[in-house]
């Protein structure tokens, strides 16, 4: 029989054992302690759940295993005590089933020699023989037992440590890092992948391999999300003359032979260029973080998120302050079509003044988009409707509207200035044809 290390929490991903209790070769017993565990919640004595003779110990005093990991092997004793030699050499057979060793306090039934155990708050679980310090510090903070332990055994103050745990406890974590600086510099990489698969052992899945484009938009988003201070704006637009002016230019669109017209807007298309137009009115926006400057860019190069089959790219538009709206078009459809193909050039989705990403067509109605480094800005677009709005003269009226979230980098673009550029975006989707002269 396999012993495993259990499972103590949906959030527990591995334990430490502190010590064992049998050696190889000792006979066991339905409820001797086998050996004792400590995590950053608990710290407990695991009893054995079936009689034999301890095989094999695999994972020694002192080493830490995720949970699920098999820790020692209980062999078959035959009803009495086999001798250490024998013992220590003696594998479980294939058809021996795998148990996974349940903690007394899950409801096993206690061993009759363990000792007493008290609750600490928020659920600790403690042996009272061992004490590495308070559990309650001053302040109304707590420390886990394993950061008691680290504590003790590196003679640090506990007092002196900023707690990252819940309810303000001090979890082993902190006592590392405050051991070694650097770690508390570090960004947090969280769960291992064998923790998070172990906590999911016994759920129907199916295992999705990382591929290239995923592996780099999770580190790169993952990055700026860590490292860029966003902070966002959201506006609502009325887009009934944009929509007029998108009907009108495509009623006009020349057509070839074939009956084909040259061009076919969508809102999108106006949107990029009233978004390219907005940058160039608010200069001090149209800008990129690099690191020890500010880079301001001259032109509007904006980048346009397209969703591919297991990510997304974003090719982007030159200079789009310059071009008309039907060469926005069919440039858009042409990278579109390149993206979704894989066939883009780096020339094609590198750098950008600022991106757009729209999720209307899917009935979002806003949402608040991560920002692409080393852009300063992004722009997301919601789903058109129609709702009730105010006019001048008091009256109620019916309009066409979307909602714009713009996410900003505070190093780079301010509150005030950030809410000046939105402005002008609103300014020119209300009244598109001045994003024409």
């Amino acid at each position: 029989m396999d012993v495993l290390m259990p499972q103590l929490g949906e959030t527990v991903a591995e334990g430490k054992i502190t010590q064992w209790f049998k050696a190889a070769g000792d006979a066991i017993k339905p409820g001797d302690n086998l050996f004792e565990i400590e995590t950053d919640k608990v710290s407990m004595e695991v009893p054995a759940t079936a009689a034999g003779v301890l095989a094999e110990i695999r994972v020694p005093a002192g080493r830490v295993a995720p949970v699920g990991a098999v820790v020692a092997v209980i062999a078959d004793g035959a009803g009495a005590a086999a001798p250490k030699a024998a013992a220590s050499a003696a594998a479980p057979s294939a058809s021996q089933p795998v148990i996974a060793v349940r903690a007394a306090a899950a409801g096993n039934v206690a061993p009759p020699s363990a000792r007493p155990i008290e609750l600490d708050p928020f659920f600790e679980v403690r042996t009272p023989a061992r004490n590495y310090g308070p559990a309650r510090l001053a302040g109304g903070r707590s420390a886990t037992p394993l950061a008691r332990r680290l504590a003790a055994e590196g003679g640090i103050d506990l007092t002196r440590i900023s707690p990252s745990g819940a309810h303000g406890r001090i979890v082993a974590r902190d006592v590392e890092a405050a051991a070694h600086p650097t770690i508390a510099a570090a960004p947090a990489e969280g769960l291992s992948a064998d923790a998070v698969t172990a906590i999911y052992r016994d759920v129907p899945l199916r295992e999705v391999p990382l591929d290239g484009m995923r592996r780099a938009i999770a580190n790169r988003l993952a990055q700026a999300k860590q490292t860029i201070p966003h902070f966002y704006l959201t506006a609502d637009v009325e887009i009934a003359r944009l929509i007029a002016l998108r009907e009108e230019a495509n009623a006009a669109a020349l057509k070839d032979k074939d009956g084909n017209p040259a061009f076919r807007l969508s809102v999108n298309d106006l949107l990029i260029k009233a978004w390219a137009a907005a940058l160039q009115r608010v200069p001090a926006a149209n800008a990129v973080w690099a690191q020890d400057r500010i880079l301001r860019l001259q032109h509007s190069d904006i980048a346009v998120a397209v969703a591919l089959e297991g990510g997304l790219i974003a090719p982007v538009i030159r200079q789009a302050e310059l071009k008309t709206l039907s060469a926005i078009s069919n440039e858009m459809k042409g990278l579109a079509a390149r993206a979704r193909a894989k066939k883009l050039n780096p020339s094609e989705y590198e750098g950008g003044s600022s991106t757009i990403s729209n999720l209307g067509m899917y009935g979002v109605r806003e949402f608040a988009a991560i920002i692409n480094p080393p852009q300063a800005t992004i722009l997301a677009v919601g789903a058109a409707r129609r709702q009730a709005v105010e006019r001048e003269d008091g009256g109620i009226a019916f309009a066409s509207v979307l909602s714009v979230t713009l996410s900003c980098d505070h190093r780079v673009v301010d509150g005030a200035l950030g809410a000046e550029l939105i402005a002008a975006f609103r300014e020119l989707v209300a009244q598109p044809v001045t994003m024409l002269v």
